[in-house]
């Protein structure tokens, strides 16, 4: 018998499948592979992944480009009821994005230990001065997650695969 915590699990495992399936795009044009998506109600009111380079602008970070996505669709600067699904543990900027948009909770694949800002560097998403805290899960399909950075960061220092 599935219980609670199984189905969420299973929730939070297809929602990750989904931004690494995003995370994918970012490859077509020398991004980083990150990729995100917001879920309402099992849908997705939002998605994107990292589009630094094709854009050149700092700001175009997954979880941005998904956070805008899902506001226009549900019309509101507010994105509740929802879950945002990401490969990589929210930077600073990002993870001031979600509180800033009262996105009730975060699950976030490998974390991120020289810029993360749920937990690794900083707490952004937990900082009790804030007006907003999210529900926050790490780990989802961790080394899925870390699969595709490490590869891109290899391919672009010369390295082989698997260093």
């Amino acid at each position: 018998m599935r219980g609670p915590m199984m189905i969420e699990r299973e929730q939070d495992e297809r929602g990750m499948r989904l931004a690494l399936a995003e995370a994918r795009h970012a490859l077509q044009h020398g991004d980083v592979p990150i990729g995100a998506v917001v879920l309402r109600d099992g849908e997705v009111i939002g998605a994107g992944h990292n589009e630094r380079e094709l854009r050149q602008d700092p700001t175009a970070h997954a979880e941005v480009l998904a956070l805008r996505q899902a506001a226009a669709a549900v019309g509101a600067w507010r994105v509740l009821d929802a879950t945002l699904y990401v490969t990589l543990e929210p930077c600073a900027m990002c993870a001031g994005a979600i509180v800033l948009a009262r996105v009730p909770r975060v699950v976030f694949g490998c974390a991120d230990p020289k810029a993360g800002a749920a937990g690794s560097v900083l707490d952004v998403l937990a900082e009790p001065r804030l007006n907003h805290r999210p529900a926050v899960t790490g780990g989802v399909l961790a080394d899925e997650c870390a699969a595709p950075l490490r590869e891109f960061f290899a391919v672009r220092r010369g390295r082989p695969r698997g260093c």
